[in-house]
């Protein structure tokens, strides 16, 4: 799932105005509204904003309306609320804004706002994020036990009998499309194919901790064995516990920031950061949370100090990798044995390039793996509309913006589409499975395990 940079409560100062929102809204420095000078250079930047070319679906609009509300010139409205989570959240606006406008800072606390206020409250509603936010993803074990559930599912060709029965044709719109979305669930999760400790090949250099994840975990599990896989070619020690936490930021991008807090020091608790060179993530949308712990947990008498440690120490493998100078793969010493090109292009998770700013490392790495031919994807840094799970609660916005990053994926005439986030992948796959394309989508990270096989492979 993709995160905004910054927590809702790392400014606790006193507003300019008299705000008519006495919690966590009054937390809210008042100078980030004023800081936009209406400029309009985030239009451009924005995917809702170009769908619709309206003013209030822009961040602009957004925070125009936030000040109105903070100004009491006008109410706090369930049209508001629905507004502010019509927001993807991809932090575009924070890349192009020459003022410097923490859009992030103001997003989570509208959110947080509209979660306080319960003014989007439904049964429906309630029971939902009941189930999910406060209760599926507080516990990994539990994402788990639903995966296995749905590895029953489709291993007993339960729903390959479903779906050609014809009974889907009969169920609600709504209801077909998600289960359409239904991921493919792997044999088996991090734990069983990455042990406690991977010792470092060729010597060790560096100890660090690994971040399994929620959705990686559930669904790309083979993403984390080949992260740490090619972590200990990288001469790195590799820490791995078992049970680990969701990171929060589903939680932080959804008004839940209470709970966002409970996870982080719940990861706080789990990883001795003191005794890691780096904490290593995996997903875009999780590291770029997880690099804001401290704004979290500022105030916490006993973890304040180990989060702003961990701040520094949270790493995107990319990242990682390019600070550590990886060793690329060998290209084949055999003419025989020469790889044939292949064309691969490269689609930025918006937190990975607009939360955590890292766009020039996966590139490096791309373009280190012999027999790859890296073709930059036209709009490769805008969004493809998973968002966390905008494709769940907004699903005609997500689908615009999908078709739209796929027909520029055409354009390329790639057959691979490379990402670094679990959310992005499993919408591209999706994607690709709904027209029928025989285009690849995998992780980065992936590619250079495989690079780093056949070398191994070449030798044998």
């Amino acid at each position: 799932m993709d995160n905004p940079a910054s927590s809702p409560h790392s400014i606790k100062l006193v507003s300019k105005v008299s705000s008519p929102l006495k919690t966590r809204w009054a937390g809210l420095n008042y100078d980030i509204l004023q800081q936009c000078m209406h400029c309009g250079l985030c239009l451009s930047v924005c995917p809702t904003f170009a769908e619709t070319r309206r003013e209030r679906h822009s961040p602009r609009g957004r925070i125009a309306l936030t000040r109105a509300i903070a100004d009491k010139k006008i109410p706090f409205t369930r049209e508001f609320a629905k507004e502010i989570y019509f927001c993807l959240g991809c932090l575009a606006c924070m890349s192009a804004c020459p003022s410097g406008v923490n859009y992030a800072l103001i997003f989570e606390h509208a959110r947080a706002e509209v979660e306080r206020t319960h003014i989007l409250d439904t049964p429906t509603r309630k029971i939902i994020r009941a189930l999910t936010i406060k209760w599926l993803f507080m516990d990994l074990n539990k994402l788990l036990l639903l995966g296995k559930a749905i590895k029953f599912y489709q291993r007993l060709g339960i729903q390959k009998l479903l779906r050609s029965s014809g009974i889907l044709k009969i169920m609600p719109k709504r209801l077909r499309e998600l289960e359409s979305m239904t991921p493919d669930i792997p044999d088996r999760f991090s734990s069983d194919l990455i042990a406690e400790i991977t010792p470092a090949r060729n010597g060790r250099k560096y100890r660090v901790a690994f971040l399994v994840g929620c959705a990686q975990d559930l669904i790309f599990s083979q993403i984390n064995r080949d992260s740490v896989q090619v972590l200990s070619w990288n001469h790195c020690e590799v820490y791995t516990p078992r049970n680990q936490y969701c990171c929060g930021s589903l939680h932080a991008h959804n008004g839940e920031t209470e709970l966002a807090r409970q996870l982080a020091i719940r990861q706080l608790t789990m990883f001795p950061v003191e005794d890691f060179d780096a904490i290593i993530s995996n997903a875009g949308g999780c590291g770029s949370h997880m690099k804001h712990y401290y704004s979290l947990l500022k105030d916490h008498p006993k973890w304040s100090h180990h989060a702003k440690l961990w701040d520094s120490k949270v790493k995107d493998i990319h990242e990682w990798l390019a600070e550590i100078e990886f060793t690329p793969p060998q290209p084949p010493n055999n003419l025989s044995q020469k790889l044939p090109s292949i064309k691969v292009t490269y689609h930025e998770s918006c937190h990975l390039a607009h939360g955590q700013k890292i766009t020039l490392q996966p590139r490096t790495i791309l373009n280190s793996i012999p027999g790859l031919e890296l073709i930059e994807l036209p709009e490769s840094n805008w969004c493809c509309g998973s968002a966390g799970i905008y494709n769940i609660t907004q699903p005609e916005m997500a689908n615009k913006l999908l078709q739209r990053k796929i027909n520029h994926i055409l354009e390329t005439g790639a057959s691979v589409v490379a990402n670094g986030n679990s959310g992005c992948l499993l919408q591209l796959i999706n994607g690709m499975k709904q027209r029928n394309l025989p285009i690849r989508v995998v992780h980065p990270i992936t590619l250079l395990a495989e690079a780093y096989q056949r070398q191994e492979n070449a030798k044998n």
